[in-house]
């Protein structure tokens, strides 16, 4: 009897101890000049970590609900979990907020896309700013490791983001979604991490490029190709040719998809590109454990099964903090700019003194 006490007192120091660090989850609102806008907060807890902690801010895609993406509802009999699942084993905040309805009556977000008849129409990129700011006041978050992933329209918002918030960001993920061939948006110009997941069987956002939709989504807009949507970033953070390539092991006979990783910029904590390309993949994740229903796939495309997205983004995420790379690589295109401008002032200077 009494040797059974310390085994039953260390029992219930267990319990206790996985009821304290059990992931929270609570729906929370915002208030916004174009009313209450509302957002979900998935909280695993860090008893180990002192200080700030990062956030992953994820972005639903068109006409899916922000639980979704938690692995709190499910969209088209598919509960994804991958985030959740990363969220509790890396004791990593997630937040995910709600676009608001579109003129199809379908949940959207105010993208770049000049011609999406269907996109939502409000302040978003505010409405981010502003969660942000809510996130560091009272969640604890390091305002140096904020970190937005979008899927299809969320994955253009994200974009858009990466355009216009780019001073308050990490680093950027998109999976399935093409930078806009109509934008209404300024370039992008400042320099910032992007994590980019497409499949090149994508029926719904074209990886060469075009009209974005099918016959169940209409007024979608279009899209540049995959391929010159990764360009366009690369450019803007100044990163060479050549990347640092990577085929996945294939793991399922049965999986008619392959996935290869392209990375561009030498330094994982400074400013990279990333091009995760699935071949054969559809409009959706890539999951070692998951399947789509029936029906889900032919409407999407095949899932990959060789990597996990959400484990493979949080892995390029994971490195990076606002200033390290970004401002390094600013300071330096500044330089580089100055540099030219004092060779050419000084070979004029030359040539008039010889002439």
């Amino acid at each position: 009897m009494a040797g059974s006490i310390p085994r039953l007192a260390a029992c219930i120091a267990l319990i206790t101890a996985t009821a304290a660090h059990a992931a929270e989850y609570a729906a929370h609102t915002l208030a916004r000049p174009e009313g209450e806008r509302r957002y979900l907060v998935l909280d695993p807890g860090a008893p180990d970590a002192p200080g700030k902690r990062p956030v992953v801010i994820l972005l639903h895609g068109h006409g899916e609900a922000a639980a979704a993406v938690l692995g709190r509802a499910s969209f088209g009999g598919y509960t994804p979990r991958d985030w959740a699942k990363l969220a509790e084993r890396e004791h990593l905040l997630l937040i995910a907020p709600e676009g608001v309805k579109g003129s199809d009556g379908k949940v959207a977000w105010n993208d770049c896309r000049g011609d999406a008849a269907t996109n939502a129409t409000t302040d978003d990129v505010g409405f981010i700013g502003a969660l942000i700011d809510k996130a560091v006041t009272d969640f604890k978050v390091d305002p140096r490791r904020v970190y937005v992933f979008g899927f299809s329209n969320g994955g253009g918002m994200a974009y858009r983001l990466g355009i216009e918030l780019a001073p308050r960001l990490a680093a950027i993920g998109v999976q399935s979604a093409l930078m806009p061939a109509r934008s209404r948006c300024a370039a992008p110009a400042r320099p910032v991490s992007v994590f980019i997941l497409h499949g090149t069987g994508d029926p719904i956002a074209p990886y060469g490029g075009g009209e974005v939709g099918n016959w169940l989504t209409r007024g979608r807009g279009s899209g540049l190709g995959a391929e010159a949507t990764v360009a366009a970033w690369r450019q803007v953070d100044s990163l060479s040719d050549a990347p640092a390539t990577f085929r996945f092991p294939h793991l399922r006979t049965d999986d008619p998809t392959t996935a290869t990783r392209m990375v561009w910029g030498p330094d994982p904590a400074g400013v990279q590109v990333e091009f995760l390309r699935v071949d054969g993949g559809g409009h959706i994740s890539a999951s070692t454990e998951e399947e789509l229903p029936w029906l889900l796939k032919k409407i999407l495309g095949p899932m990959n099964h060789d990597v996990d997205t959400a484990d493979e983004a949080w892995r390029f995420f994971r490195t990076k903090s606002r200033g390290r790379g970004a401002h390094a690589y600013g300071r330096l295109n500044s330089r580089l700019r100055q540099g030219a401008y004092n060779i050419g002032r000084a070979t004029r200077t030359f040539h008039e003194r010889e002439t």
